[in-house]
């Protein structure tokens, strides 16, 4: 089930909330809807991240504990916050932030792990990456200056 509550007047978030499901594809269509079509794959690879961390490792896909999104689209800002209901964690990313990465395959942790790669590509993807002290919340912004949109048209 998904929960969208419709926006206050002179408020630019909204919210929707979910049960803890690694079935995401309808919740990032209603969460990149006001996206422009050339940013679409980038934010949709990072918030996919964001939502399988919450639900997965936050929530511990737990059907009885949600995940929430408030979200803000503006001219030249996206943002999400993105909440579960999880014990917390404590972020030890040492991604570094470069403009972009010298190779794809930096993004990758060792060929052994399983794991560890959504950290360095919320970094990567996103201009602000914050989580609350408790590590069960995320605040992800994107912005995009008019340069960057005639750039990518």
């Amino acid at each position: 089930m998904i929960a969208i509550s419709l926006p206050a007047k002179k408020q630019n978030w909204e919210t929707m909330s979910f049960a803890s499901t690694l079935y995401l594809c309808p919740i990032l269509d209603l969460l990149l809807a006001k996206i422009p079509p050339e940013w679409q794959p980038e934010i949709r690879l990072g918030l996919q991240e964001a939502l399988v961390n919450a639900a997965k490792h936050g929530n511990k896909l737990d059907p009885s504990k949600t995940v929430s999104v408030q979200f803000s689209v503006t001219e030249n800002l996206y943002s999400w916050v993105i909440s579960d209901q999880g014990s917390g964690f404590n972020p030890t990313c040492t991604c570094p932030n470069y403009d972009h990465w010298p190779e794809p395959e930096d993004l990758l942790p060792p060929e052994d792990f399983d794991h560890g790669r959504g950290l360095c590509i919320l970094y990567q993807i996103f201009d602000h990456v914050h989580w609350n002290l408790g590590g069960t919340q995320l605040r992800l912004s994107k912005e995009v200056k008019p340069q960057d949109t005639a750039l990518v048209s």
